[in-house]
């Protein structure tokens, strides 16, 4: 209705200003040579706005049904591990182990007989790895120590070991695994060893012997660090024997001491032993299955001077079953052969050595379940 109304409305102005111009001034129709006719200026309106109030918002009033909240932690899962809090990014990585494995043997009235038994073995591993772009360097402490107890014997030990090792790397680019590096390896061990059930004899104490090698090559070594190549075609060994007993009598290489005819050391033997030669390594680590890991470790090497070819090899294979964070089962074996160390001397009745020996593969097989704490 009242678009009709505009509308209309609109038609009757522009009907009056039609007629508004055909229609003149009473001076201008007297004198129409004196006075000139005039156009007034006129505009058309075709839009009409017309603003309506709009109608206030109602309110609405709603119910609401509150009832009591029931909270069940039935669908609620731990977290395997526990929460970890914000730590600034380093280059450097940290791995802390200490294990404790144990094994038994107990026997009461046992028709077949047997000896009670208890053995202990401890290790620990410490690592602290650098790397950044075209460096690389990885330091390692490993240590073992272990004791077996049967009755009616003392106590015996079964391993003893210390290795630290640095291994320093450059690479020319971040694409490639292969760096030049410089490697540092030193091993001795912590007691006295023994030939049981003889005590009165060592066969071997602290840095008696002790291995030191350093040289330089090349290394392969992945981006997760689970295995490393290293090869030196130039690389000292140092072996230490520091015992003066165990140097004179020429243990692990050493030149041993010159007697008389009495017996009677004219001169003393050495204490150090160099060797240059080639140096592999290789160390690998993987998990075989979801609880199953397995870590190789080799060392080849050969001296150039004296005995080029003659192979002294280290190699340790270990198996870890782990039963949950903490309870771990171990098996482990260790083979050594080193054209130094021989075995099965024959000796005269005056005590002098008159067979020095032959060296022999050495093995040792470890099987435990302990606990394992990582940190």
């Amino acid at each position: 209705m009242l678009k009709k109304i505009a509308l209309l409305f609109v038609l009757f102005l522009s009907f009056l200003n039609l007629v508004a111009q055909d229609e003149l001034p009473n001076e201008q129709k007297t004198d129409s040579i004196k006075t000139a006719p005039y156009v007034m200026d006129t505009t058309l309106i075709d839009t009409i706005v017309i603003r309506r109030m709009q109608s206030r918002i109602k309110q609405r009033t709603e119910s609401v049904n509150l009832q009591n909240t029931t909270i069940s932690f039935k669908k609620t899962k731990p977290l395997k591990e526990g929460y970890k809090k914000f730590q600034v990014p380093t280059f450097w990585q940290s791995v802390n182990l200490v294990g404790l494995n144990f094994s038994q043997a107990a026997f009461v009235n046992w028709n077949a007989g047997g000896n009670n038994s208890i053995s202990a073995q401890t290790n620990a591993r410490f690592e602290r790895n650098y790397k950044f772009r075209y460096l690389q360097w990885e330091n390692i402490l490993e240590t073992q120590y272990g004791i077996n107890l049967q009755e009616g014997q003392k106590i015996r030990k079964t391993d003893d070991a210390i290795r630290v090792s640095s291994t320093f790397g450059y690479r020319r680019d971040t694409i490639s695994n292969w760096y030049y590096s410089m490697k540092a390896n030193f091993n001795t061990q912590y007691t006295d060893g023994y030939t049981y059930p003889d005590r009165e004899t060592p066969i071997s104490r602290v840095m008696s012997p002790g291995y030191f090698f350093l040289g330089a090559g090349t290394s392969y070594i992945s981006e997760d660090r689970k295995f490393n190549f290293y090869g030196s075609p130039l690389t000292v060994k140092s072996t230490f024997v520091l015992d003066q007993d165990l140097a004179d009598k020429g243990s692990f290489g050493v030149e041993k001491a010159v007697l008389d005819t009495d017996g009677n050391i004219i001169e003393e033997g050495k204490n150090i032993f160099l060797e240059v030669g080639l140096l592999v390594t290789n160390n690998w680590e993987t998990q075989l299955m979801e609880n199953i890991g397995v870590k190789h470790r080799l060392n080849l090497y050969t001296d150039y001077l004296q005995s080029f070819g003659n192979i002294d090899v280290d190699w340790e294979l270990n198996f870890s079953l782990k039963v949950n964070k903490y309870i771990v089962t171990s098996l482990g074996t260790n083979v050594i052969y080193d054209d130094d160390i021989l075995f099965d001397p024959i000796t005269n009745d005056a005590g002098i050595v008159t067979y020095a020996g032959k060296p022999k593969i050495q093995f040792k097989q470890l099987l435990g379940v302990g606990v394992a704490y990582n940190f």
